[in-house]
């Protein structure tokens, strides 16, 4: 059988990212330019910035992603870039340079749905996991619940109607004054925490068991604030912490759990930003096990954004003959 290489390009947010990827599980490289340190100041992602930096930056990380792999581009089949979802300037940046390879190349070009490459960073490590199974997509951006019939068939099941789980650990860990990024400095704060130091609520959508809201818990962690402040009370910070994101991992597991066992099925995955996060990592893991489910979560490096899962998202599309032509956008609120 002929070996596949592809070319993947992500630049859907704030890492600019490039890498190599054989046969659609095999990783050569996966070289990715962090733009965390310049958005900290201002204490989130700010969209002109970010597309400014991933012009100076691409050319570099495509060098380099395929220096790293040993291969040149006269060895690549394809080129992969993620189109949706996200920032719509920093998409562009990604989507014109593969397009300009593409065509100086004469190479395919298959644009990549940003979420579908979440769910494909569990085929990386693990081997043998194929679909059906449901996997959970939480970021910053998303908390999707999905049912993946089979490579590049997607079910979405449930959805946020707010904020995202990424979004609220962000803006909780401003509120109580941890910084940006919020996911890490939350998740390494709360281990100093009691988790049930504060009771903070569980929101639950009526009429949708598996949709998400998250929007009522970030107020009621700000109300929290408030009447300390008021009261004059000192506030803990790591009991904050760890009781928030006590509250979000409970509703992540409880519902996808359930989502797991009504669908019949016995694998369960997690992908996204988030799914790095320790206390949902082991929360899953303990749940699984007591429900019969075999659990996947992919190593943190490829939890967050990076090229390598737009590779393997790339090649079942190219296996299942999709090509973009030269017409390819962006589209920053691409739906799965």
């Amino acid at each position: 059988m002929k070996e596949i290489f592809l070319l993947a390009i992500e630049s859907s947010c704030d890492e600019t990212a490039a890498a190599v990827v054989k046969n659609g599980r095999e990783v050569l490289s996966n070289v990715i330019y962090s733009q965390i340190a310049l958005h900290t100041e201002f204490g989130g992602v700010v969209p002109e910035i970010a597309s400014r930096k991933h012009i100076e930056k691409i050319n570099q990380v495509i060098e380099q992603a395929l220096a790293d792999a040993s291969v040149g581009l006269k060895d690549i089949d394809a080129i992969a870039v993620t189109y949706g979802p996200g920032l719509v300037g920093a998409l562009l940046v990604g989507v014109s340079e593969a397009k300009a390879i593409s065509f100086a190349t004469g190479k395919p070009l298959i644009g990549v749905h940003h979420i579908e490459g979440h769910i494909c960073a569990n085929f990386i490590e693990n081997k043998e996991l194929e679909p059906p199974f449901v996997c959970l997509v939480a970021s910053g951006g998303h908390s999707h619940l999905v049912v993946v019939k089979d490579y590049g068939e997607y079910e979405l099941i449930g959805r946020t109607r707010d904020d995202a789980a990424g979004e609220a650990f962000d803006k909780v860990a401003r509120a109580i004054g941890l910084g940006y990024p919020g996911g890490p400095k939350i998740d390494r704060e709360a281990k100093e925490g009691n988790p049930d130091a504060v009771c903070f609520p569980r929101a639950k959508v009526a009429g949708s068991a598996y949709d998400f809201s998250f929007s009522g818990l970030k107020s009621a962690v700000l109300n929290y604030l408030n009447s300390c402040k008021m009261k004059g009370e000192a506030v803990n910070t790591a009991d904050v912490a760890a009781s928030f994101q006590k509250a979000v991992v409970e509703v992540l597991v409880e519902h996808s759990i359930a989502a797991v066992k009504e669908y019949g099925y016995d694998k369960f995955a997690i992908a996204g930003g988030v799914a790095s996060n320790s206390a949902l990592r082991e929360a899953f893991g303990v749940a699984c096990k007591k429900a019969g489910i075999a659990f996947y979560r992919p190593s943190p490096v490829f939890c967050t954004d990076n090229a390598a899962m737009i590779g393997v998202a790339g090649y079942y599309e190219y296996k299942k003959g999709v090509r973009h032509g030269f017409d390819l956008n962006a589209v920053p609120n691409l739906s799965l």
